[in-house]
């Protein structure tokens, strides 16, 4: 019995769902000369037209236009590119150097997840955002202000959108990884950065943002690897050698990062970094 109530109400459930979502509506129809009342279904079409037919009787169902059968293929572009937005904002941005460098200060400091994962990551966020503005403020007035107003199609919008963001690219990306990538595309040499496809200069970009990277985590990490060796020497030469010295440098550190405003001068490297 219970089974057969659930099956009843998921069948009621599922007609309801059909009623509100489908545009469809029951209304009844004159009685027929036997008495027995009849039954009508009204469909909306998509252009808001109605059609009845009595039940029973199958309808041929509406016509589709091109308009309708473009809107789900917008939409399902539209949820692809926000899929792929992270991925677009690591790589094709600042997000990447601004990450590793913060990075490579934590492990320098040696504090276990001191600052967690989520503030490094929102402060690389947000330090790409301040980094990016002028870029997407360029993009915004260029492209998708002209394409929102609808002066400009969405192809035009699209090149005119890699304009800055390929420049800015250009600025952070070195000559050496750049001719590698031209080699391994088995391309001729480009006269001008108009001839570089953009897909040789993203992953050279990428290969010089973690260049820079490194080079800057290189001298973040040297003072504090100047005073680990002062504490594991010292630790040493008064015999305390079952002593960690991370334990004993670990203040030391973080006295001599806050003394001299280790954070501003961390981020202000950063962003006078990107040309």
């Amino acid at each position: 019995m219970r089974r057969i109530r659930r099956q009843r109400w998921l069948c009621l459930g599922i007609f309801a769902l059909a009623l509100i979502f489908g545009g469809c509506s029951l209304d009844a129809a004159p009685t027929t000369g036997s008495g027995t009342p009849g039954l009508q279904i009204t469909v909306n079409g998509p252009t808001g037209t109605t059609t009845t037919a009595p039940a029973g009787n199958v309808t041929t169902p509406p016509t589709t236009s091109a308009n309708d059968t473009s809107v789900p293929l917008e939409v399902l572009a539209l949820i692809t590119i926000l899929s792929l937005a992270p991925s677009l904002i690591m790589m094709l941005t600042g997000f990447t150097r601004i990450l590793i460098v913060l990075s490579f200060l934590r492990s320098g400091l040696g504090a276990q997840q001191v600052p967690p994962n989520q503030v490094i990551v929102g402060l690389a966020l947000f330090l790409t955002v301040f980094v990016m503005a002028p870029t997407w403020q360029q993009i915004n007035a260029t492209a998708l202000t002209p394409y929102s107003q609808g002066k400009i199609s969405q192809q035009v919008a699209l090149d005119r959108a890699q304009v800055p963001l390929r420049a800015f690219m250009f600025r952070q990306t070195r000559e050496k990884d750049l001719s590698l990538f031209v080699y391994l595309a088995k391309m001729p040499a480009p006269r001008t950065q108009a001839d570089v496809p953009t897909y040789v200069l993203i992953p050279a970009f990428i290969l010089s943002e973690i260049k820079t990277a490194f080079q800057m985590g290189f001298l973040i990490l040297l003072p504090f690897i100047v005073i680990d060796l002062v504490v594991s020497t010292s630790l040493m030469s008064v015999g305390m050698m079952m002593l960690s010295p991370t334990i004993v440098s670990l203040p030391f550190k973080l006295l001599l990062f806050v003394l001299v405003d280790g954070w501003g001068l961390v981020v202000r490297s950063l962003v006078l970094s990107f040309h």
